[in-house]
């Protein structure tokens, strides 16, 4: 057969793809075992029925047709009203491309970003397609080291020689993995980088739904930095529609015009049954989201809990400020994370994700996402607790 391009055959570098567990987990599930998954970010609740019942009167309506590639103005109107009341930038219809979820807003936006073969950075431990996002724009992805000691914040000296003949910036608050929220200094220092190199900031903001501790701050919101932020946002995270595939970039007009270009050619608009689903999800404000979000955040606080009790020198738990999610630093037990969880697997039948999955930087950790009933984590926290006891060296 002819030759495939490097673009698609090098997305992940010639290694795996970071999700090595949870496809063995799939499999093991599917084969009649009872596995307890703790590894990707899927709510335990479905879809609102009445986001479902929105989205079948709509397409019993008729709006099962071709939809307007940049999405609907209703829907449109509806996230840049949304944007604007939580980050106080001012934002209309015309700085907002709906997509096919989050990870097509964050496609879209390297494409806007990167010609062919120029630097985009992201930061280290980061979500795993970031990496081959970047690569599939064209760009040459190169990861910005963080440490464990510094709670995974990237400082503005790591950022600043990286940045040097770089385009753009990838940054992701509230945090997968760490469960970080990016406090205001420490976007200070990334706006200050980004202005010096004239770079594109990509800020990821799936999850800004789901803050614990401190207050979500968009990059976009800082001095002069709304001319130079592409914004990635969705329900997936907030309203639990993670298979309805509905997101959004919010940006400059003219980079918000050229994306649409893009979508034209990829994608082609998003189905408008789904939009006004959406649209209608939006108009019921923010008790929802905090419906949905509930959970975690009870379910953070109980896996602190069980860690601090139960784990002794074997496992830590990393503070949490938002997310579904906590990093666990097994290194006592002298394991690289993906050895950790590949064993854990198969001995108890939990599966968590390697940190090493997500970059070099979490090597020596493992991801619990809190996405299962509070009794069953628990079980599964103590197990682990044990299981990490017993393989610290004597």
């Amino acid at each position: 057969m002819p030759h495939l391009s490097t673009r698609i055959t090098g997305l992940n570098d010639g290694g795996s793809d970071g999700w090595d567990v949870f496809y063995r987990a799939r499999a093991l599930v599917a084969a009649g075992h009872d596995i307890t998954e703790l590894t990707i970010g899927e709510h335990d609740r479905r879809t609102d029925p009445a986001i479902l019942h929105d989205m079948h009167a709509s397409a019993l309506g008729g709006h099962t047709g071709y939809a307007a590639v940049p999405g609907t103005e209703g829907l449109r109107d509806a996230v840049a009203a949304r944007v604007a009341e939580r980050t106080g930038v001012a934002t209309t219809r015309d700085n907002v491309l709906i997509t096919p979820g989050g990870q097509a807003a964050l496609f879209a936006a390297h494409m806007a970003a990167l010609d062919g073969g120029q630097t985009g950075l992201y930061i280290d431990p980061c979500y795993a397609t970031y990496p081959g996002t970047i690569r599939a724009a064209g760009g040459r992805a190169v990861a910005v080291a963080t440490t464990p000691d510094t709670g995974f914040l990237p400082h503005p000296r790591a950022l600043a020689g990286p940045a040097r003949g770089a385009r753009s910036l990838l940054v992701n608050t509230p945090n997968n993995p760490a469960g970080r929220v990016y406090p205001r200094h420490t976007l200070d220092g990334i706006a200050a980088v980004a202005e010096a190199h004239d770079l594109w900031v990509i800020s990821d903001e799936v999850y800004d739904t789901q803050v614990w501790d401190g207050a979500h701050l968009s990059p976009r919101a800082l001095p002069r930095m709304a001319a130079r932020t592409l914004v990635a946002g969705s329900l997936s995270k907030s309203h639990a529609m993670t298979g309805s595939r509905i997101g959004w970039l919010v940006g400059p007009e003219d980079a918000i015009a050229r994306a649409a270009e893009l979508a034209t050619v990829t994608t082609y608009g998003v189905p408008g049954f789904i939009q006004d689903a959406a649209q209608a999800a939006i108009a019921r404000g923010t008790e929802p989201e905090v419906d949905v979000a509930a959970p975690f955040r009870r379910r953070r606080d109980l896996l602190m809990r069980v860690v601090a009790a139960e784990g002794e020198e074997a496992v830590r738990a990393l503070p949490a400020e938002g997310t579904m999610y906590v990093l666990l630093d097994i290194r006592a037990t002298g394991m690289t994370g993906a050895a950790f969880a590949d064993a854990l697997l198969d001995a108890e039948g939990i599966a968590v994700m390697p940190g090493e999955s997500f970059g070099q930087a979490a090597a020596g950790h493992v991801r619990v996402a809190l996405t299962v009933d509070d009794a069953r984590l628990e079980r599964a926290l103590r197990t682990l607790a044990r299981f990490a006891r017993a393989r610290v060296p004597a």
